[in-house]
């Protein structure tokens, strides 16, 4: 029992930090509505600088000094990005501000290598708390009891904070309505840069109250941002109490979680965020989501099916790209061949996200299953590859069954955040089911049959596949069932009045996407000749949200372009650079700020202004712009 009792304190010690960058979150999405992906980034920013300052500055007071300082160092950091990136693009879709800061993460992960290296570091133990206490006949660290007290004692801050000062109350007013709070005549400018400073600190404090602790590596940034999203979300977006309940539920059970139930230790904290949201939509402490703008498709002109002309560049470039095995050699047509398949994956989350405005932070669960599903039954039964894309397809849609049917009880981040939850759950699955999936040794020798063994044939094969997927995804787009998801994107409530069932509708474009990602998938596992976690992880739900973006979540086929564009900057960053992340970041941002509705999105609207008439009306200006497609 005295165990017991000591775990539980250093999960409740664990859970201050937590709490600290889960708040600092909470708060920033409470008034300026950004889902702060660089939020770890900030995090391991204030631990790394912590770190250089309490290496170097002497006593006590150099320690927690250096500690604050870096704190107060990362927030001017946070502001100076506020300012010059976010302000910029404070008006485009909510999801390109989520592009932009997953940008910066790149940047901040390939910065933290080059200024301090590969090696992970040990942070001094903090003076005058080096010792432990006995506890229950336990020792327990000193600094722990001191994080213990701390968590409470911010919270109690923050509440004094946000209910006893003028700047808490705007803030407070921004979380329930910005724009009453600027017409009162608040420079919303200057109070969304200090909520995103303020956020920031509790980050970085959070990174830098960790040294005692453990050390200081470049991926602690995506271990802790993963957690921290579970916590905002199981305690309620932009309430800072329900990010304090949370961490502390979260951190006793990945205390106990590894000693009571070790088998599901790694996913734990996901089966309990997936029953939380299920039975309690907004989480434990959050309100019902207001009405928005328009977070995933705000189009202004109608969508329309390809013209003739359309027709005829898209059949061009079908027919170029197959005659790539004809002049190019084995690499390029491995690299074509998985350029496609990421096309397929794309076009399969931009059909939910752009068509039926579903945002998923978990579409790599489709695709992994997929490519298991595939390797699974070539491997077990030996059946031939086509018998084994089939099986993947299956086994991707029937996880999309189970999963979009619990999914499409929710809405807006909590649904995006529940379909990261099931894809971490399939993820858990795949690592620790050693017997039957390899686990993190994977499934090797996973090989494409004699007649498609070629690398040439293989790459038809995926062209094959890419364009039929691709082609039917938008013949569904244009049917009537399509428009039915249209209308629910748009108005949900005068959609459900004329009679289309929302829930049945949503599930049915779920089924159909992860089929889709499954497909891709499939052909992805005989591309590389195995499968391993990986395929099912965070990494690869984020490069697909990264590719729809980029290509432009208002069209309907632009995630095409933005996979191929991603899928081979990033291959060609690594080959050739060392800085592949900063370099990738960047070129991200410059994306955003420059097309901020992504690149085939602007280009689409700056071609039909051109081709518009100064003398047409709106109505005709959309009718002359159809004519030629939407892409």
């Amino acid at each position: 029992m005295d165990f017991y009792f000591s775990q539980f304190l250093t999960g409740l010690a664990g859970a201050a930090s937590l709490f600290l960058v889960a708040s600092g979150l909470s708060i920033i999405f409470g008034v300026t509505r950004i889902v702060n992906f660089a939020h770890g980034a900030f995090y391991m920013a204030g631990a790394y600088i912590a770190w250089s300052l309490t290496e170097r500055l002497e006593g006590a007071v150099g320690f927690w000094g250096g500690l604050v300082i870096a704190a107060i160092a990362v927030a001017a950091l946070g502001a100076l990005v506020e300012i010059v990136l976010l302000r910029r693009i404070y008006h485009a879709p909510e999801l390109f501000q989520l592009l932009a800061t997953f940008g910066v993460t790149l940047v901040f992960q390939d910065l933290a290598v080059m200024i301090w290296g590969p090696e992970d570091l040990v942070g001094r133990r903090a003076p005058g708390l080096r010792g432990a206490v006995d506890v229950f006949g336990q020792a327990i660290p000193a600094y722990d009891l001191f994080l213990i007290v701390l968590g409470p004692t911010v919270l109690g801050l923050l509440w004094l904070l946000f209910h006893k000062t003028r700047f808490g109350v705007l803030v407070r007013a921004a979380t329930q309505d910005r724009d009453m709070v600027a017409a009162l005549g608040v420079n919303q400018k200057w109070l969304f840069t200090a909520v995103f400073a303020l956020g920031v600190f509790l980050a970085a404090l959070g990174g830098a109250l960790q040294l005692p602790r453990g050390g200081v590596n470049h991926a602690m940034d995506l271990q802790i941002i993963v957690e921290v999203f579970v916590v905002v979300v199981v305690g309620g977006l932009g309430s800072v109490p329900g990010a304090f309940v949370a961490a502390l539920l979260v951190s006793e059970l990945n205390a106990f979680g590894i000693l009571v139930l070790p088998q599901v230790s790694l996913v734990l904290v996901f089966l309990v965020m997936a029953v939380v949201l299920v039975i309690r939509p907004f989480g434990l402490f959050g309100r019902p989501e207001g009405p928005a703008r328009a977070s995933v498709s705000a189009t202004v002109r109608p969508w329309q099916p390809l013209g003739t002309s359309g027709r005829v560049l898209a059949v061009a470039a079908i027919a170029a790209a197959a005659c790539l095995p004809l002049v190019a050699g084995n690499y390029i047509l491995a690299v074509g061949s998985e350029l496609l398949i990421f096309a397929l994956f794309a076009a399969s989350l931009q059909f939910i996200m752009s068509t039926g405005g579903l945002v998923s932070f978990g579409h790599a669960a489709y695709f992994g299953l997929g490519a298991y599903g595939a390797a699974l039954v070539t491997k077990a039964f030996g059946l031939p590859m086509l018998g084994g894309i089939a099986s993947g397809v299956a086994l991707a849609s029937i996880g999309a069954v189970v999963f979009g049917w619990f999914c499409v009880r929710l809405t807006g981040v909590y649904l995006a955040m529940l379909t990261l939850a099931f894809a971490q759950i399939a993820w858990s699955v795949a690592f620790q089911w050693t017997a039957v999936t390899g686990g993190d040794n994977g499934i090797l020798g996973v090989w494409p049959d004699g007649w498609a063994s070629r690398p040439g044939a293989f790459y038809w094969l995926c062209l094959t596949a890419a364009a039929l997927g691709i082609a039917a995804l938008r013949v569904v787009v244009f049917s009537p069932f399509g428009f039915a998801m249209r209308a629910l994107r748009d108005s949900p409530l005068r959609s459900e009045a004329i009679g289309i069932d929302r829930k049945r509708t949503q599930w049915t474009a779920f089924v159909i996407a992860g089929a889709a990602a499954g497909l891709a998938g499939a052909l992805f596992a005989y591309l590389k000749g195995s499968v391993f976690p990986d395929t099912l992880g965070i990494p690869t739900s984020v490069d697909g949200l990264v590719m729809v973006l980029l290509g432009g979540v208002e069209t309907v086929s632009g995630a095409v372009i933005g996979a191929i564009l991603f899928r081979a900057l990033t291959i060609f960053l690594m080959s050739y650079t060392d800085a592949s992340k900063l370099v990738l970041g960047l070129l991200i941002i410059v994306l955003v700020v420059a097309f901020p509705r992504g690149v085939v999105g602007t280009l689409s609207g700056l071609l039909a202004r051109l081709g518009a008439r100064p003398s047409a009306t709106p109505a005709m200006a959309g009718s002359g712009q159809a004519r030629g497609g939407t892409p």
